[in-house]
Protein backbone atom coordinates (compact mmCIF):
# COMPACT_ATOMS: atom_id res chain seq x y z
CA UNK A 1 0.00 0.00 0.00
CA UNK A 2 1.63 3.44 -0.97
CA UNK A 3 1.73 5.50 1.93
CA UNK A 4 0.61 8.80 -0.43
CA UNK A 5 -3.02 9.34 -0.22
CA UNK A 6 -4.82 8.37 -3.00
CA UNK A 7 -6.60 11.39 -5.47
CA UNK A 8 -8.13 10.95 -8.44
CA UNK A 9 -6.20 11.00 -11.65
CA UNK A 10 -8.70 11.61 -13.69
CA UNK A 11 -12.69 13.44 -14.33
CA UNK A 12 -14.86 12.77 -11.39
CA UNK A 13 -18.54 12.48 -12.44
CA UNK A 14 -21.42 12.66 -10.06
CA UNK A 15 -25.16 11.66 -11.16
CA UNK A 16 -28.77 13.21 -9.96
CA UNK A 17 -31.73 11.35 -8.82
CA UNK A 18 -30.46 8.49 -8.78
CA UNK A 19 -31.85 6.91 -5.43
CA UNK A 20 -35.76 6.40 -5.06
CA UNK A 21 -36.48 8.79 -2.22
CA UNK A 22 -35.54 11.55 -4.09
CA UNK A 23 -36.26 10.60 -7.90
CA UNK A 24 -40.11 10.18 -6.24
CA UNK A 25 -39.87 13.23 -4.78
CA UNK A 26 -38.63 15.07 -7.56
CA UNK A 27 -41.21 13.36 -10.13
CA UNK A 28 -44.40 15.21 -10.07
CA UNK A 29 -42.05 18.61 -10.91
CA UNK A 30 -40.28 16.66 -13.91
CA UNK A 31 -42.97 17.57 -16.49
CA UNK A 32 -42.81 21.02 -15.92
CA UNK A 33 -40.82 23.34 -17.88
CA UNK A 34 -38.25 23.94 -18.63
CA UNK A 35 -37.67 20.02 -19.64
CA UNK A 36 -41.63 18.37 -19.35
CA UNK A 37 -40.85 15.03 -19.01
CA UNK A 38 -38.31 12.68 -17.08
CA UNK A 39 -34.53 12.56 -17.95
CA UNK A 40 -33.86 9.31 -20.14
CA UNK A 41 -30.53 9.03 -19.74
CA UNK A 42 -27.82 9.50 -16.47
CA UNK A 43 -27.85 13.17 -15.46
CA UNK A 44 -24.47 14.09 -14.83
CA UNK A 45 -22.52 16.64 -13.26
CA UNK A 46 -18.72 17.10 -12.92
CA UNK A 47 -16.93 17.69 -9.76
CA UNK A 48 -13.92 19.88 -10.58
CA UNK A 49 -10.71 19.31 -9.23
CA UNK A 50 -10.48 22.32 -7.23
CA UNK A 51 -12.89 20.10 -5.10
CA UNK A 52 -10.52 17.48 -4.08
CA UNK A 53 -10.27 17.33 -0.10
CA UNK A 54 -8.55 14.67 1.49
CA UNK A 55 -8.91 12.54 4.41
CA UNK A 56 -9.22 15.22 7.15
CA UNK A 57 -9.62 18.18 5.42
CA UNK A 58 -11.53 20.97 6.69
CA UNK A 59 -14.37 21.67 4.18
CA UNK A 60 -15.33 25.83 4.78
CA UNK A 61 -18.98 27.32 4.57
CA UNK A 62 -19.58 30.49 2.96
CA UNK A 63 -20.29 33.66 5.36
CA UNK A 64 -24.02 33.64 4.99
CA UNK A 65 -24.56 30.69 3.84
CA UNK A 66 -26.89 28.45 6.05
CA UNK A 67 -24.73 25.39 6.06
CA UNK A 68 -22.99 22.43 3.68
CA UNK A 69 -24.59 19.05 2.70
CA UNK A 70 -22.94 16.03 3.26
CA UNK A 71 -23.42 13.89 0.73
CA UNK A 72 -22.20 9.86 1.63
CA UNK A 73 -21.47 8.02 -1.87
CA UNK A 74 -19.09 5.35 -3.43
CA UNK A 75 -16.98 6.27 -6.37
CA UNK A 76 -16.33 3.63 -9.21
CA UNK A 77 -12.20 4.40 -10.13
CA UNK A 78 -12.19 3.06 -13.82
CA UNK A 79 -8.95 0.84 -15.22
CA UNK A 80 -8.37 0.20 -18.90
CA UNK A 81 -11.05 -2.47 -19.12
CA UNK A 82 -13.52 -0.59 -16.97
CA UNK A 83 -13.97 -0.32 -13.10
CA UNK A 84 -11.16 -1.70 -10.68
CA UNK A 85 -11.65 -0.24 -7.57
CA UNK A 86 -14.17 1.72 -5.22
CA UNK A 87 -13.71 4.82 -2.89
CA UNK A 88 -15.89 6.04 -0.11
CA UNK A 89 -16.77 10.13 -1.16
CA UNK A 90 -18.05 12.78 0.23
CA UNK A 91 -19.97 14.52 -2.48
CA UNK A 92 -19.91 18.06 -0.77
CA UNK A 93 -22.90 20.75 -1.42
CA UNK A 94 -24.16 23.96 -0.68
CA UNK A 95 -28.47 23.82 -0.27
CA UNK A 96 -30.06 24.84 -3.37
CA UNK A 97 -33.82 24.02 -4.90
CA UNK A 98 -33.46 23.07 -8.17
CA UNK A 99 -31.90 20.31 -10.15
CA UNK A 100 -33.13 22.22 -13.42
CA UNK A 101 -29.52 23.93 -14.27
CA UNK A 102 -25.91 22.52 -13.96
CA UNK A 103 -25.42 22.58 -10.21
CA UNK A 104 -21.77 24.10 -10.58
CA UNK A 105 -21.54 27.39 -8.30
CA UNK A 106 -23.27 24.89 -5.77
CA UNK A 107 -21.30 21.62 -5.83
CA UNK A 108 -18.31 22.75 -7.44
CA UNK A 109 -16.74 25.22 -4.19
CA UNK A 110 -13.07 24.84 -3.23
CA UNK A 111 -12.84 21.84 -1.00
CA UNK A 112 -16.36 20.24 -1.59
CA UNK A 113 -15.11 16.57 -2.43
CA UNK A 114 -13.85 14.20 0.23
CA UNK A 115 -11.63 11.72 -0.92
CA UNK A 116 -10.14 9.09 1.14
CA UNK A 117 -6.59 7.76 1.91
CA UNK A 118 -7.00 4.72 -0.04
CA UNK A 119 -9.26 3.12 -2.37
CA UNK A 120 -10.63 -0.62 -1.99
CA UNK A 121 -10.39 -3.17 -5.28
CA UNK A 122 -13.64 -4.15 -6.54
CA UNK A 123 -12.76 -8.04 -5.94
CA UNK A 124 -12.75 -7.08 -2.16
CA UNK A 125 -15.87 -5.77 -1.63
CA UNK A 126 -18.77 -8.92 -1.72
CA UNK A 127 -21.77 -7.29 -2.80
CA UNK A 128 -21.97 -3.32 -4.00
CA UNK A 129 -25.41 -3.88 -4.46
CA UNK A 130 -26.32 -4.00 -0.74
CA UNK A 131 -23.94 -1.49 0.79
CA UNK A 132 -24.86 0.69 2.95
CA UNK A 133 -23.34 4.01 4.08
CA UNK A 134 -23.28 5.68 7.43
CA UNK A 135 -23.17 9.55 8.02
CA UNK A 136 -22.07 10.64 11.69
CA UNK A 137 -22.16 13.79 12.64
CA UNK A 138 -20.14 14.71 15.93
CA UNK A 139 -20.64 10.90 16.47
CA UNK A 140 -23.70 10.56 15.74
CA UNK A 141 -26.06 8.50 13.47
CA UNK A 142 -27.28 11.44 11.29
CA UNK A 143 -28.65 9.07 7.54
CA UNK A 144 -27.66 6.03 6.15
CA UNK A 145 -27.40 5.53 2.67
CA UNK A 146 -28.80 2.06 0.99
CA UNK A 147 -27.16 1.23 -2.50
CA UNK A 148 -30.16 -1.39 -2.65
CA UNK A 149 -32.69 1.64 -3.29
CA UNK A 150 -30.53 3.45 -6.36
CA UNK A 151 -32.23 3.54 -9.61
CA UNK A 152 -29.58 2.65 -11.76
CA UNK A 153 -27.72 0.25 -9.79
CA UNK A 154 -23.78 0.67 -11.03
CA UNK A 155 -23.50 -1.92 -13.46
CA UNK A 156 -26.37 -0.27 -15.43
CA UNK A 157 -25.47 3.30 -14.34
CA UNK A 158 -21.67 2.27 -15.78
CA UNK A 159 -23.20 0.78 -19.02
CA UNK A 160 -26.22 3.58 -20.03
CA UNK A 161 -22.78 6.40 -19.58
CA UNK A 162 -20.40 4.52 -21.44
CA UNK A 163 -23.12 4.15 -24.02
CA UNK A 164 -22.70 7.99 -24.68
CA UNK A 165 -19.08 8.86 -23.09
CA UNK A 166 -15.75 7.25 -22.44
CA UNK A 167 -14.57 6.92 -19.37
CA UNK A 168 -11.00 6.75 -19.52
CA UNK A 169 -8.67 4.96 -16.86
CA UNK A 170 -8.37 7.45 -13.68
CA UNK A 171 -12.05 8.80 -14.43
CA UNK A 172 -14.54 8.24 -11.23
CA UNK A 173 -17.83 7.47 -11.91
CA UNK A 174 -20.41 8.34 -8.30
CA UNK A 175 -23.41 6.48 -7.89
CA UNK A 176 -25.38 9.39 -6.83
CA UNK A 177 -26.28 10.91 -3.51
CA UNK A 178 -29.47 10.03 -1.30
CA UNK A 179 -31.50 12.06 0.93
CA UNK A 180 -33.69 11.67 4.38
CA UNK A 181 -37.22 11.12 5.27
CA UNK A 182 -37.47 14.61 4.64
CA UNK A 183 -36.07 14.99 1.45
CA UNK A 184 -32.93 16.78 2.86
CA UNK A 185 -29.26 16.05 3.22
CA UNK A 186 -27.78 16.12 6.69
CA UNK A 187 -26.83 19.90 7.47
CA UNK A 188 -23.69 20.68 8.36
CA UNK A 189 -21.99 24.44 10.71
CA UNK A 190 -19.27 25.40 10.91
CA UNK A 191 -17.40 23.57 14.43
CA UNK A 192 -19.26 20.34 13.01
CA UNK A 193 -17.58 17.01 12.41
CA UNK A 194 -18.60 14.77 9.42
CA UNK A 195 -17.55 11.22 9.20
CA UNK A 196 -18.53 8.43 6.65
CA UNK A 197 -18.36 4.67 7.16
CA UNK A 198 -19.20 1.70 5.27
CA UNK A 199 -18.52 -2.14 5.47
CA UNK A 200 -14.55 -2.73 3.66
CA UNK A 201 -13.61 0.98 3.98
CA UNK A 202 -11.41 3.03 6.03
CA UNK A 203 -13.60 5.94 7.75
CA UNK A 204 -13.48 9.15 5.82
CA UNK A 205 -13.86 12.08 8.28
CA UNK A 206 -13.90 16.24 7.90
CA UNK A 207 -14.02 19.10 10.19
CA UNK A 208 -15.89 22.01 8.77
CA UNK A 209 -15.01 25.30 9.57
CA UNK A 210 -15.93 28.94 8.50
CA UNK A 211 -14.82 30.31 4.69
CA UNK A 212 -12.85 33.69 5.57
CA UNK A 213 -13.96 37.04 4.47
CA UNK A 214 -11.93 37.71 1.43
Amino acid sequence: MSADPWHPAGTVYGVLLNFRNEYDRWQPRMHEAPYKAPPQAPVLYVKTANTRNPDGGTVLVPTGVAGVEAGATIGLVMGDQGPVACALLNDFSLPHASYFRPPVKFRCRDGFLGTPAQTVPLTDLTDLATLQLQVHVNGALRQTVDLSQLMRPAATLLAEVNAFMTLRPGDVLMLGCDVGPDGQRPLLQPGDTVTLTAPGFAPLTHPIGTEALA
